[in-house]
């Protein structure tokens, strides 16, 4: 019996986030996780799917300032979050946890 050799390839979300309703949901289920590095690594898929240079100019912000900030091992600053959701052309909302 002959194995077969399967290849995987790796997962990149940035190639499904195609408009801003792509980008909510995505942001949506991230937040459910309640996960801080979850959410800077989702950003930074957001930003890869828009363009990260693209970005960086539209921001005002550097692009490796960008891509340290919104890595899964950033801690981007709150205001750096909400300047780049802004140009997602999504935001953030607040929503009662059931205990």
């Amino acid at each position: 019996m002959t194995k077969k050799k399967i290849v995987v390839s790796e997962f990149d979300a940035s190639e499904f986030l195609k408009d801003e309703y792509d980008i909510a949901e995505y942001l949506s289920a991230v937040l459910e996780e309640n996960d801080p590095a979850l959410l800077a690594a989702a950003i930074g898929d957001i930003a890869k799917a828009k363009g990260m240079s693209r970005l960086a100019k539209e921001t005002g912000m550097s692009r490796t300032s960008l891509y340290k900030s919104l890595s899964g091992n950033g801690n981007p600053e709150l205001g750096t979050v909400m300047n780049v959701m802004r140009h997602f052309g999504v935001k953030l909302t607040a929503s009662v946890v059931r205990k």
